[in-house]
């Protein structure tokens, strides 16, 4: 069986457990491990192995730049602190304590137990985001996975390449160095991130063609993990710092019309990288562990995956206790809880692992290289599987999950109020002379339309009666002339203002600003569309 053909039966496969995964409401990831082990378990089903460049080159940065895209900056500030512990401390710990058991119950040498620990010391930025975004955690719980997650590569990449060193040339632990190559690698991967998403930005804001403009950010993380990488330091640290600089700056970066289009692009591209690497993850375990006796790595997998989930526990309740007692909220076991429960592994681990050296520095075979692989894909998908598929449960059930009421309700007052900022800007308008009144008058109506349809809503919300968050839509808008859309195009500058406030002003989430921009977006492309056929 031919790699293409591999690639495109996983992409068929990916398809149909999405479309399973919707109706189901189980997380996609979770499924399609469980489809790639069924796959991989079939008779007559040939072992696959993936390079590990296809992962670190190929598939890591996009999904990379596309978690650190999602990244809200207001909320990091608010745990910048705690992600830097369970960064740095966290995954140390994790590391130690996994080389302890795997020395116990796999019987290798401390140095090879400790690059295992490595590898499965941190979270998985890739994995955590996928799983998050099934779930209605609380914007600053959702901040403290999801960041970490994406900061704790840095530490456990020092930690692997310390590890490994160790191992090929046979020394002791170089610590006395592993600071400085920490603050080496993060530090000088946060530089060329922030560097080049400047460079980006400042492309991207001289750039209108929406094709060549898909092209750039297409090729974006890909270059950022090319440079850093040649440059000696965290190629994914430099494309998270890339991805959360950009998105901050992305409003002003670009139209209506490309925002969508590159919105579309990306999202299709996510979907498939994401689909196909989970697959991978599921599809490989089986072939690898065909030679192997399954008391040999399957109690060890379960034994790992325990301890990675204790340290977890150990360290997260405490550091989300503060945060909460901080906040003047009630402290509780249900946020940590699902906090320790949402640190699953999968592709970053996965390919750390697939790095590891064939051979050490006199020409002999990598010790134990197989074992610490079967292992390290086998905590993988155990907890993918495992954590993945009970965590939406656990989210429910503790009440850490905001009820849909919240989210709905927050969307409908700023949608009110954007309603009320537009119609300030048209009656500004209607100052004699400022323009025509026939088509501002119209629009004067739809707009007052559209805010009673929204205090309607929002009057039904607070009666616990559920109703269609969407949008309200100004009436008359595609039906109507010039003058008409060079009005609306004046009070939807004043919407896009007013959401810009109430974004600064943390009165609506980073969600339902994203959402009310996409709307936004929607309307403007609908507006450019009817006016270049009007010219036609």
């Amino acid at each position: 069986m031919s790699s293409f053909e591999i690639v495109l039966g996983l992409v068929v496969l990916a398809t149909v457990v999405a479309a399973v995964a919707g109706r189901l409401s189980a997380p996609a990831p979770s499924l399609l491990v469980l489809a790639g082990l069924a796959v991989g378990s079939l008779p007559g089903v040939p072992a696959v192995r993936l390079s590990p460049d296809v992962v670190t080159l190929v598939v890591l940065p996009p999904l990379l730049y596309a978690a650190g895209h999602d990244l809200s900056i207001r909320e990091l500030r608010s745990v910048w602190r705690p992600v830097a512990v369970l960064a740095v401390g966290l995954v140390l710990a994790t590391a130690v304590a996994v080389a302890g058991v795997a020395g116990l119950l796999l019987d290798v040498p401390p140095e090879v137990g400790f690059v295992l620990g490595a590898v499965l010391a941190s979270t998985d930025p890739v994995a955590v985001t996928a799983l998050a975004r099934t779930l209605r955690l609380p914007a600053r719980l959702e901040t403290l996975v999801s960041a970490e997650s994406l900061f704790n590569d840095a530490t456990s990449l020092v930690l692997f390449k310390v590890a490994v060193g160790v191992v090929v040339a046979g020394g002791a632990v170089p610590w006395t160095s592993a600071g400085v190559d920490l603050a080496r690698l993060g530090g000088g991967g946060a530089v060329v991130g922030f560097g080049v998403a400047l460079a980006v930005a400042a492309l991207r804001r001289r750039t209108r063609d929406p094709v060549l403009e898909t092209v750039i950010t297409l090729v974006t993380p890909y270059a950022i993990y090319a440079l850093a990488e040649a440059a000696h330091v965290s190629g994914v640290t430099a494309v998270v710092v890339a991805a959360v600089t950009v998105s901050a700056l992305g409003p002003r970066l670009t139209s209506a019309t490309n925002r969508l289009q590159l919105a579309a692009v990306t999202g299709t591209v996510v979907f498939l990288l994401e689909s196909v690497v989970f697959a991978l993850i599921g599809l490989q375990l089986p072939g690898l562990a065909r030679d192997l006796p399954a008391d040999r790595w399957l109690v060890p997998v379960v034994a790992l995956t325990g301890t990675v989930v204790l340290m977890r526990l150990v360290w997260v309740f405490p550091l989300v206790a503060v945060i909460q007692a901080r906040a003047r909220e009630t402290v509780s076991w249900a946020a940590p809880a699902v906090a320790t429960w949402a640190g699953t592994r999968g592709v970053v681990p996965l390919a750390a692992a697939l790095s590891i050296p064939l051979t050490v520095a006199d020409g002999s075979p990598f010790p134990h290289r197989e074992l610490l692989l079967v292992v390290a894909i086998g905590v993988c998908v155990l907890t993918l599987v495992v954590q993945g598929l009970t965590l939406q449960t656990l989210t429910r059930r503790s009440g850490v999950a905001e009820p849909p009421a919240v989210a709905e309700r927050e969307h409908v007052l700023a949608d009110l109020a954007l309603a009320e900022a537009a119609l300030t800007r048209a009656r500004e308008l209607a100052a004699p002379g400022l323009a025509p009144s026939a088509p501002l008058g119209g629009l004067i109506e739809a707009l007052d339309d559209r805010r009673d349809r929204a205090e309607s809503r929002l009057r039904e919300l607070d009666s616990e009666h559920r109703v269609d968050a969407g949008p309200a839509a100004d009436g008359g808008a595609t039906a109507a002339g010039d003058d008409y859309r060079s009005l609306r195009r004046v009070v939807l500058a004043a919407e896009r203002d007013e959401l810009a406030r109430l974004q600064a002003d943390a009165v609506i989430s980073d969600a339902t600003w994203r959402r009310l921009q996409q709307s936004l977006d929607l309307e403007e492309a609908a507006l450019n569309t009817a006016w270049q056929d009007a010219e036609d």
